[in-house]
C-alpha cells in the first residue's frame, strides 16, 4: 500500500488508526461534535503512532494522546480498557509494548487525576463557603451545601480532630459498602492499610495540628466486606473564624482499577512471560542496588544455572514441549530457592540466575548449587513422557566491596563455563586464579588477528633425520608468537585458544603459505637435497570445507612440488569411514602431497583401521618416548614401541620417533627398524638460516644436478 507521497505504508499503523477512529466515535464520541471529535481522532492517533514507531522511545506522546482524551471528555473506565486493549494488539517494535501502554494510562490518568483535584478543590472551597454561609444565613446556605454533598461524585467524610467521624456522603458510603452509622462509630485511626506508604500518617498528625493545610496521597482501604479499594485520598483542614482548626474533610476517588493496571503492567515489566520469575531487567536491578551502598562487610552469592543438552530437546520435541519444560524447571527452582530467601530469575533461553543477599559465606553458595541440582534431579513429566534434565552451575561467593556487578556477572558466567567443560551435571566455584588465565586466554584470542596483520607470528623449523645415517630428510614448521609484551610464545600457549576461538583456519593458512615459500626456496637452491616440509593441521582445519582450495592455492603461488609438502593430522583428528573430511584428504593425496599420523600412542584410535587411511606414516608421540625414562628402564615399554614400528612397517607405513634426546634411544630405534627421528639429538626448531647452514655443510653447496650454488650468499639472504 502506497501513501499519496508515494512512500510505503505500514498495513499495521492504517488498521490501527481504523480501530482508534472506531473506538473514540463510539459511545461518549456520539455525542461530540465532528468538528472537534475529528481532529481530536487525528491528533492521539498520530501521537501514539509516533510514540510507537520513533527510536528513541519517547513517553510524552502517549501520555500527550491520554491527556488529550480527558481533556475533551473522554473520561469513562470503559474507554480506558478499550483502549489499552487496542494497544496491546498493535505489533510493538523491540518489545516496547507494555511501555508505550503504561505511558498512556499514565498520561490519562494524570489528567483525570488533575481535573478531579480541581473539582475537588472547587467543592472543597463551596464546602468552606457553605459553612461560613451556614453560620451567617443558616437554612439557605445549608441547603446548597446538602445538595452539593450529597449529590458528588467523589467520596466526602468529615471527622473532628480527634478523628472521629462526623458524616459522611452517599458516594463514601457506596465506595465502602457501609451506611451512615457505621461510620459514626469509626475512628480514623482505625483505617490503616498494611499498604499504606511511609509518612501518610505523620503528614496527617501535622494536619489536625494545624502545621499543614493539606495532603495528599494514594491509600488502600478495607472495605466492610473484606475486599481492598485503592482511593486517591485528598485531606484538608477546616478552621474557624479565628483561623483555629475545627475539623477535617478527606475526599476520596476510587482508583482501585487504575492501580490493578499500574500493577499488571509492572509485573509484566518485572517478570519472565513465560516462566513467571523475575526477568533480567529486574534481576540486574537488584543486583546493582545490592552495590550501591552495602554495608562494610556484607556478601553475596551467585548461582548462574544452565540447563545442560536443552537444545537437543527442543530440536527433538518441539519448542512448545522445551517451554513448557522451562515452566516446570522455574517452578522447582521458585519452590525450593525461594523459601530460602533467595532471588530465582531467568535471563533468557535455558539460563537461570540465583541472587544470595547477605550471604553467610562460601559453603551456603554451595549449598544453593546443591539445592538446584537436587530440585532438578527428578525426571520431569511433560507431554506424557519422562524427561531427565541436568544442569550445570557456576558459584561465585564473594565480599560486595571486591567487586563490581558487571565483573560478578563475567565470573558467575565463567564459572559455569568451567562446570560445563569439566562434565557437566555439577557445581564448580569460581576460581580467582583460573578466572584470571580464562580472561588472559580471551585477551590472547582478541589479539591474534592483530597479531597476524602485524607480523607478530614467525616460523622455526625442526629437522628430521634418518636413523641410519642420520641425513636431516624434512623439517617440521613451527609457529611462535613475538608477543609485543610477553615476548616469545611457543605453540602450547597460543594454539589451543586458536582452536577454541576458530582462529587457528587463518592462522593455519598463514603457517601453511609461510612454510611452503621458504620450502619452495630450498628446492629452488639446493633441488632434491632440500629437505621435505612438514606442517600439523588442525582439527578444524582437517574439517575446513575450503581445505583443497586453500593448498592448492598456496602450492601454486610458492611453486612447490606437492611431493615436498606432507601435512601431519594429530590421532586425535584420526576420521571415520564415513566422515566426508576423508575424501579431502584423499584429494590432497591425489595431488602428490603426503599425510602422517602425529602423536600416535596418546590415543585410542583403531590401530587396524590405519590400513584404510591415505596416510604414508607416523610419528610415534614424543611424550610416550620421553615416558619410559620417567620410571627408570622399562623394557615393556619398549616392546610397545618395537610393536608400533612393526604393524606400521606391516602396513607400508614409514614411522618416526619424536623426542629423541639421547644417542642412545636414537640407537635402540633404529635396532627397532624405526625410520627416522625427530628431536634435540638431532637439532632443536631454528631459523631457515641455520637449516641452510645445514644443507649447505650436506651438500657442499651442490645441488643434485651437480651445478654449484654459493652457500655463503644463501645464508646471508635467509
Amino acid at each position: 500500500m502506497n501513501d499519496p507521497a508515494g512512500g510505503r505504508v505500514d498495513p499495521a499503523a492504517v488498521h490501527f488508526r481504523d480501530s482508534w477512529s472506531r473506538l473514540l466515535r463510539d459511545g461518549h464520541g456520539a455525542m461530540v461534535s465532528p468538528g472537534i471529535l475529528g481532529p481530536l481522532v487525528y491528533r492521539t492517533a498520530e501521537l501514539l503512532s509516533r510514540a510507537h514507531s520513533d527510536d528513541p522511545f519517547d513517553a510524552a506522546l502517549a501520555e500527550r494522546a491520554g491527556e488529550l482524551l480527558v481533556d475533551a471528555q473522554f473520561t469513562d473506565p470503559e474507554v480506558l480498557a478499550r483502549a489499552v486493549a487496542l494497544l496491546q494488539q498493535w505489533p510493538p517494535p523491540d518489545g516496547r509494548g507494555p511501555a508505550l501502554t503504561g505511558a498512556f494510562a499514565a498520561g490519562w490518568s494524570s489528567a483525570l487525576r488533575d481535573r478531579t483535584l480541581r473539582e475537588q478543590e472547587a467543592i472543597r472551597r463551596a464546602v468552606d463557603l457553605a459553612r461560613r454561609g451556614a453560620e451567617r444565613a443558616l437554612y439557605a446556605s445549608e441547603a446548597r451545601f446538602r445538595a452539593m454533598f450529597e449529590r458528588a461524585a467523589v467520596g466526602i467524610g468529615f471527622a473532628d480532630l480527634e478523628g472521629n467521624v462526623l458524616t459522611v456522603n452517599s458516594a463514601l458510603q457506596e465506595m465502602f459498602g457501609a451506611g451512615t452509622e457505621e461510620f459514626r462509630h469509626l475512628n480514623v485511626a482505625s483505617l490503616v492499610h498494611p499498604d499504606d506508604s511511609p509518612g501518610v500518617w505523620e503528614a496527617y498528625h501535622e494536619l489536625i495540628k494545624g502545621k499543614r493545610e493539606q495532603f495528599q496521597c494514594d491509600k488502600p482501604y478495607y472495605r466492610q466486606d473484606g475486599e481492598v479499594i485503592w482511593t486517591h485520598l485528598t485531606v484538608s483542614l477546616i478552621r474557624d473564624e479565628e483561623g483555629t482548626p475545627r475539623y477535617q474533610v478527606a475526599m476520596l476517588e476510587d482508583i482501585t482499577d487504575q492501580h490493578r493496571l499500574q500493577e499488571r503492567l509492572r509485573y509484566q515489566a518485572t517478570h519472565d512471560p513465560l516462566t513467571g520469575l523475575w526477568n533480567r531487567t529486574a534481576f540486574f536491578e537488584r543486583l546493582e542496588a545490592l552495590f550501591a551502598d552495602p554495608e562494610p562487610d556484607a556478601r553475596f552469592g551467585l548461582c548462574s544455572v544452565d540447563l545442560d543438552g536443552f537444545k537437543n530437546i527442543n530440536d527433538s520435541l518441539g519448542h512448545a514441549t522445551g517451554d513448557q519444560l522451562l515452566g516446570a524447571v522455574a517452578d522447582r527452582l521458585h519452590s525450593s530457592l525461594a523459601p530460602l530467601g533467595h532471588m530465582v530469575a531467568r535471563l533468557g533461553g535455558d539460563e537461570f540466575i540465583v541472587l544470595l543477599e547477605n550471604c553467610q559465606g562460601r559453603q551456603e553458595g554451595i549449598s544453593a548449587a546443591q539445592t538446584v541440582l537436587g530440585a532438578l534431579a527428578p525426571p520431569f513429566l511433560i507431554g506424557g513422557q519422562q524427561l531427565a534434565v541436568r544442569a550445570s552451575v557456576g558459584v561465585v561467593e564473594q565480599p560486595v566491596s571486591a567487586t563490581t556487578p558487571g565483573a560478578a556477572m563475567r565470573s558467575a558466567d565463567l564459572t559455569l563455563y568451567r562446570a560445563k567443560k569439566e562434565g557437566r551435571g555439577r557445581w564448580t566455584l569460581f576460581d580467582p586464579r583460573r578466572n584470571a588465565a580464562t580472561v588472559s586466554q580471551y585477551a590472547m584470542s582478541m589479539r591474534i588477528p592483530m597479531a597476524l596483520d602485524r607480523g607478530e607470528f614467525f616460523l622455526e623449523y625442526q629437522p628430521l633425520c634418518t636413523l641410519d645415517d642420520g641425513v636431516m630428510v624434512a623439517v617440521e614448521a613451527l609457529v611462535r608468537w613475538r608477543h609485543p609484551e610477553l615476548g616469545v610464545l611457543g605453540p602450547e600457549e597460543f594454539i589451543a585458544t586458536a582452536e577454541d576461538c576458530g582462529l587457528i583456519i587463518p592462522l593455519g593458512r598463514w603457517v601453511l603459505w609461510q612454510a611452503c615459500h621458504q620450502a619452495a626456496q630450498w628446492t629452488s637452491r639446493f633441488g632434491a637435497a632440500a629437505p621435505r616440509m612438514n606442517v600439523n593441521l588442525a582439527v578444524r582445519q582437517v574439517r575446513n570445507a575450503e581445505l583443497i582450495t586453500d593448498i592448492d592455492r598456496i602450492l601454486q603461488e610458492s611453486d612447490l612440488e606437492p611431493g615436498k609438502l606432507q601435512l601431519e593430522i594429530t590421532e586425535s583428528a584420526m576420521l571415520g569411514p564415513r566422515d566426508p573430511a576423508l575424501q579431502a584428504l584423499r584429494e590432497l593425496v591425489g595431488m602428490g602431497v603426503s599425510l602422517t599420523v602425529d602423536d600416535f600412542g596418546t590415543g585410542w584410535s583403531n590401530l587396524a583401521y590405519l590400513r584404510t587411511l591415505p596416510v604414508a606414516g607416523l610419528k610415534i608421540a614424543g611424550a610416550f618416548v620421553s615416558d619410559l625414562h620417567s620410571t627408570g628402564e622399562d623394557p615393556l615399554g619398549w616392546r610397545i614401541i618395537g610393536g608400533m614400528v612393526s604393524l606400521a612397517h606391516q602396513l607400508g607405513l614409514t614411522v618416526t620417533a619424536e623426542g629423541v634426546e639421547t644417542a642412545a634411544d636414537a640407537e635402540r630405534l633404529r635396532e627397532m627398524g624405526c625410520d627416522c627421528a625427530q628431536g634435540w639429538h638431532y637439532g632443536r626448531p631454528a631459523r631457515p638460516g641455520e637449516i641452510t647452514r645445514r644443507i649447505v655443510e650436506r651438500t657442499g653447496g651442490t645441488r643434485s644436478d651437480g651445478a654449484h650454488t654459493s652457500g655463503q650468499q644463501s645464508l646471508n639472504r635467509d
